[in-house]
């Protein structure tokens, strides 16, 4: 595979794994060396010979680029900090990072509202069957419905539950209000009633399962939570009900989301993240009553851009002498 490289200039060697807005490029061009890995299909092995090339100090990543510890083992030894610019960071083994005495860093708060948008769009369109009758229109529509043909659910004054109440889960939570829905939260924690804002707490997420008409996931990858949504829990939750997934594609077993959408245990599904990413299992794509979106939750102009800014504002801290501040480790 070519390499598409464009470099920069300046003092501290910086590596671009991706392509960036042109904000964050501009700055990143300004304020580093930077080398710019412009292949979107560029793996870890790649990146780390650019990385040992450059003896580069900082690597701007995102989640698409894994960083296991057998790659950060090799990273040369003027490599001070590791960024990613996404809220999450299963991809990155945190413990090797911290290990090597290697700082990494993520870019959380800046896209909190943009991801739950996505979820509510995901929400929405599962509920009001977006895709079929978007589909219908791109072939020329011209057919008419009696009253009860080609109906979907109404979202509003729905039972919503979130699988993890941080942030973005909150966010959520917020728009749910709009549309006058309960609200029950699953979390290791229970959180301090001013952040609950009326939400209602279950310590065990069976328990709150059969109550969910709607189920959002807004919880972290890893192994802790790998296929958290599996045969088993959906079972848990009430025929017809819904479920939204803008997090991480491990929360949920594929297979058993698959079966229960074709039984019409689950009425529909959205989604916006998948086990594999981007060659995603093609019979998600054959269900009509799935609701698909390419991992965009965080894109729009304005959050990116954000991230891209957040990331370069940890790793100018670290190089620059300063603690980053938004560390994976401490």
């Amino acid at each position: 595979m070519m390499r598409a490289i464009e470099e920069g200039r300046m003092t501290s060697r910086l590596i671009l794994a991706r392509t960036v807005p042109p904000a964050v490029r501009a700055r990143a061009e300004a304020e580093f060396d930077t080398t710019l890995i412009a292949d979107p299909a560029a793996g870890p092995e790649e990146i780390l010979a650019v990385c040992l090339e450059r003896r580069a100090e900082a690597l701007f990543l995102t989640s698409t680029v894994p960083l296991p510890g057998t790659i950060i083992a090799r990273l040369p030894a003027e490599m001070k900090i590791v960024a990613t610019c996404s809220v999450g960071f299963d991809h990155v083994d945190v413990a090797a990072a911290k290990a090597r005495g290697l700082i990494a860093t993520n870019t959380p708060d800046v896209l909190t509202d943009c991801t739950a948008d996505m979820a509510f769009l995901l929400l929405l369109g599962a509920c009001r069957r977006a895709h079929e009758y978007e589909a219908l229109m791109r072939k020329g529509w011209r057919q008419k419905f009696g009253l009860d043909e080609f109906l979907g659910i109404r979202a509003s004054g729905k039972t919503l539950g979130i699988v993890g109440l941080g942030r973005i889960g909150r966010a959520v939570a917020q728009r749910a209000r709009g549309f006058g829905m309960r609200i029950l939260y699953h979390d290791a924690v229970r959180l301090p009633e001013a952040l609950e804002q009326g939400a209602t707490y279950f310590p065990d997420l069976r328990a709150m399962l059969p109550h969910c008409q709607i189920l959002t996931l807004h919880a972290p990858g890893g192994a802790a939570t790998d296929r958290l949504i599996n045969a088993e829990t959906i079972a848990l939750l009430p025929k017809g009900a819904v479920v939204v997934n803008a997090a991480r594609g491990s929360l949920i077993d594929e297979d058993a989301l698959i079966a229960a959408l074709r039984s019409g245990h689950l009425y529909a599904a959205g989604l916006d993240v998948y086990r594999s990413e981007p060659d995603f299992d093609l019979r998600l794509a054959e269900l009509p009553n799935l609701f698909l979106m390419p991992h965009m939750g965080s894109g729009t102009i304005e959050t990116r851009t954000a991230m891209g800014m957040r990331a370069l504002d940890n790793i100018a801290a670290v190089l620059g002498g300063r603690p980053a501040i938004d560390p994976l480790w401490s």
